[in-house]
């Protein structure tokens, strides 16, 4: 881990959407956070909709790939990081969890969410409160929310630009 700064991480579950894998991704290059894409995808990562929702950000954005999610907890475990999955399945909710340094944040696929074995192997299970009428937020909009909140406490958010 860096020692200078913070550091919370993104990872996407098998994203579907190339548009919302690009926000996360120009999310991460704006906050400072690396974004790890669990394979597979439904979607190159050199598609079009991903350059177009990521911008000029995907060249300076921090991004590692997994072939899958056995070898992502591989690198995981061996990193010693804590995994928290977002999920609207969650125990606790986002303005009552404490985020530590070197959280790594994991959102499920925008299709089906994060498949059972995946959510019980996680070290935490949060979720975003939100209207009982309503049943998720769009992944990108999700991801926006939990990071900064993850940030904010660690003391991660950049400073004035």
């Amino acid at each position: 881990m860096r020692e200078s700064e913070p550091m919370i991480d993104l990872a996407l579950y098998q994203p579907d959407i190339a548009q919302n894998a690009g926000a996360i991704l120009r999310l991460g290059a704006c906050l400072g956070a690396a974004v790890h894409i669990i394979h597979p995808a439904g979607f190159a990562l050199s598609d079009r909709n991903l350059k177009r929702a990521g911008m000029d950000y995907l060249q300076i954005a921090a991004l590692s790939e997994h072939a899958d999610f056995s070898a992502f907890e591989s690198w995981r475990i061996a990193a010693g990081r804590r995994l928290v999955a977002l999920s609207s399945r969650g125990i606790a909710t986002l303005p009552g969890f404490a985020f530590r340094d070197g959280d790594i944040l994991l959102l499920g696929r925008e299709s089906a969410g994060l498949p059972d074995g995946v959510r019980e192997g996680a070290d935490a299970l949060v979720r975003l409160p939100i209207r009982r009428e309503t049943r998720s937020l769009n992944v990108a909009n999700a991801a926006s929310i939990a990071l900064f909140e993850a940030l904010r406490q660690t003391g991660g958010l950049p400073g004035p630009g």
